[in-house]
């Protein structure tokens, strides 16, 4: 296997970025990707990353450092997407954005990493656990409207 080459995303990922998205979903989305990458690049154009291998796209990661989300003050780094291509998968692509993107929190001045994750989502959970991710002080409320 080729080394895997991760770097920030750009507007030109966009289309990869969808299509590894339906691979996971069955879903062809392309406005919400294109909106979700636009808002990501806007803020920070260095926090959202992409995994390259052999000059294709096979995995991103999106987040952001902010403060003062749920009370919570101090700069956190927030993972909000994550999506590897699943041809490309077992490689350590996943790893290797996780840590790109923690780098760019710590960078940034994050001490803490936080995400949320659906119940029915185990894949990403224990991807996450094995990051070192663990339950926080924190629940999340619904409320169906």
């Amino acid at each position: 296997m080729t080394e895997v080459r991760i770097r920030p995303i750009t507007e030109l990922d966009l289309d990869a970025i969808t299509r590894i998205d339906e691979r996971i979903t069955g879903r062809y989305r392309p406005e919400v990707w294109e909106q979700r990458v636009v808002y990501y690049i806007r803020r920070d154009p260095d926090a959202p990353k992409a995994a390259e291998l052999d000059g294709k796209v096979v995995g991103f990661m999106l987040g952001e450092v902010r403060g003062g989300e749920f009370g919570l003050d101090e700069p956190t780094g927030w993972i909000e997407f994550v999506g590897v291509d699943p041809s490309a998968r077992g490689g350590g692509i996943g790893r290797r954005l996780a840590e790109a993107l923690l780098a760019h929190f710590r960078e940034r001045g994050a001490k803490v990493a936080r995400t949320m994750v659906a119940a029915r989502d185990q894949e990403i959970a224990a991807f996450l656990g094995a990051m070192g991710f663990a339950p926080a002080a924190l629940t999340a409320l619904e409320r169906p409207l």
